[in-house]
């Protein structure tokens, strides 16, 4: 029967650190191939936005751009039911900088602009990030 050594828990440990660095940089490089989208065929956040989505593959982690005027929009990040009936949530995250970007999360994404009757007018975007 062979003996153990010294040799083999230092391979073992050896093994893990290498397999620690590629997780790293798997991770590293599905993070590096996030895609940046400008809402908005026109290149600003604006009303009948609601198609704006279809046919686009988003991913976790891909980013949102809305530009518009802050005077005249803002952007929203609201729940399904908040998106459905136009409604503003308590304590919603309001964006009003005018060049917002907005990192998608996993799953469902939803996002309007809640000055008077905008939502209600479209300028609202729903988008299912994988």
């Amino acid at each position: 029967m062979a003996a153990k050594g010294r040799g083999s828990a230092s391979w073992s440990v050896g093994a893990i650190v290498a397999l620690m660095a590629v997780s790293v940089l798997l991770l590293h490089a599905d993070y590096a191939q996030a895609a940046t989208y400008t809402v908005g065929d026109s290149g600003v956040w604006t009303f009948n936005a609601v198609g704006w989505p279809k046919g686009k593959n988003f991913r976790a982690g891909d980013v949102l751009v809305f530009n518009y005027n802050p005077s005249m929009h803002n952007v929203v990040k609201v729940d399904s039911g908040s998106y459905n009936s136009c409604k503003t949530p308590a304590g919603a995250r309001t964006y009003t900088s005018g060049k917002d970007r907005i990192t998608l999360s996993r799953g469902q994404n939803f996002f309007i602009c809640n000055f008077p009757n905008h939502c209600e007018s479209n300028m609202k975007i729903a988008v299912t990030a994988v």
